[in-house]
């Protein structure tokens, strides 16, 4: 990629239809995006849901990515691709087809109304924080200038 870019990471998951196929889908949607290039993807990992349980188990992987897109323009590209993948937000913490999240964008803060990052709960979230950590572990989490691996090992270990 031409350009300056930034090392961003979106989490992904789904717990409807086939979960891999779409995961497959989501991050070959992010590949033929321009503005982005996938540079890594974790391994899937299967987990119970989290908050609203009644609902089947997702699988959830991590990607990062080197992008020339900011950070709206890349939130912009997720939804997008939510919409196109049918994904219906009709229960909060609920069924899906894909979800995709922005963990990190370089080194940047933001907390704003639409875009909150490093993502307000990817601390909370082993199902986030294992794949994150295989493929970024010395990733750095901006607020406490901890590595992502560090921060792994403190929390779920």
């Amino acid at each position: 990629m031409n350009g300056d870019f930034v090392v961003a990471y979106i989490a992904l998951g789904s717990n409807l239809g086939d979960r891999k196929a779409q995961l497959d889908l989501a991050i070959d949607l992010l590949k033929q995006t321009e503005g982005i290039e996938v540079s890594a993807v974790s391994s899937y990992l299967n987990t119970a849901p989290v908050g609203y349980i009644d609902q089947p188990d997702f699988l959830n992987a991590v990607v990062e990515l080197q992008t020339t897109l900011s950070p709206y323009e890349l939130l912009g590209h997720c939804n997008g691709i939510e919409q196109k993948m049918k994904r219906k937000r009709l229960v909060h913490w609920g069924p899906r087809t894909i979800d995709l999240d922005i963990l990190l964008y370089g080194n940047l803060v933001l907390h704003e109304e639409k875009l909150t990052i490093p993502h307000p709960r990817m601390l909370e979230r082993e199902f986030v924080m294992q794949p994150l950590s295989e493929i970024a572990p010395a990733a750095l989490y901006p607020p406490k200038n901890q590595t992502i691996s560090e921060l792994y090992q403190e929390i779920f270990c």
